[in-house]
């Protein structure tokens, strides 16, 4: 079960942290993903995290204002985002998948973050 936190309301420029808590002993197993899908429109790639946490890749539209990374003792994997803009306004999910197979099985409820202009 995976459990984001952490969405609300800011102004352009500001900044968020989101959280998503797992439960399960085999966290340290699940390359760990974050995707966002904006009203009306359809579910984007933000980034994604390593087992280990050593490796990450983020989307385009993030590279530099975003970064992910896990607590393996917490089994919590986190997404800080700087400079929000507009259009990073969307319901933001965690999703995790075994290495090695493309689809993600697991899937929170999704936390809405809000970025005013």
């Amino acid at each position: 079960q995976l459990v984001e936190s952490g969405g609300g309301l800011v102004q352009a420029g500001g900044s968020l942290r989101l959280s998503c808590a797992a439960s399960g002993r085999t966290f340290s197993s699940y390359i760990m993903a974050w995707f966002r899908q904006a009203s009306g429109k359809e579910r984007e790639f933000v980034g994604e995290i390593s087992p280990s946490g050593d490796s990450t890749s983020h989307s385009n539209s993030v590279l530099g204002r975003f970064t992910i990374s896990r607590d393996n003792a917490k089994n919590t994997v986190t997404l800080q985002m700087n400079n929000l803009k507009p259009e990073d306004t969307a319901v933001y999910y965690c999703a995790a998948r075994y290495p090695g197979r493309p689809d993600y099985p697991y899937w929170g409820q999704g936390t809405q973050v809000t970025v005013s202009s």
